[in-house]
């Protein structure tokens, strides 16, 4: 499978989130329950996200991933006793958009990987998924992923 690479420049944005921790087998019911909590709470407000959802992965210990599951928004909100107000870091990123199921993006990890080195660049060792589509209502074949590394500057 060929990819599209790209390097870019990423304004701070805002967003609120959920950290947890969880062995990669439980990844699926976690990310499903903290996206319907930050949907009500965001509900609950009046608002809604302003872009697609994410998760931030600080580790690579599938025995005990250290995440964050998080919508970005159009503005700093508050959160509550769950649910955090955060951000995405200003900073360059190099991204690659993935089309297919998730089970099946370890070759685009590996790809982008051997391209940013190949760049001259570092990765932080943070790596970030956005979600473009419902895994409810798109076909897995279809579903649309970006992967994207934070850069060291």
């Amino acid at each position: 499978m060929s990819y599209q690479f790209e390097i870019q420049e990423q304004l701070t944005r805002p967003a609120l989130s959920i950290r947890a921790r969880t062995p990669a087998q439980a990844l699926p019911q976690v990310i499903a329950e903290a996206i319907g909590t930050i949907m009500a709470y965001l509900d609950s407000l009046g608002e809604r996200p302003s872009g697609p959802s994410f998760v931030a992965y600080y580790n690579r210990d599938m025995n005990d991933l250290d995440i964050e599951i998080g919508f970005l928004i159009a503005r700093p909100l508050l959160g509550n006793d769950r649910v955090q107000a955060s951000e995405l870091p200003h900073g360059k990123v190099a991204t690659c958009l993935f089309v297919g199921p998730y089970s099946e993006m370890a070759p685009a990890y590996a790809a982008l990987a051997a391209w940013v080195k190949e760049q001259g660049y570092e990765p932080t060792g943070t790596s970030y998924e956005f979600y473009f589509d419902d895994p409810s209502r798109t076909p897995a074949a279809e579903l649309r992923t970006e992967i994207a590394f934070p850069l060291k500057s």
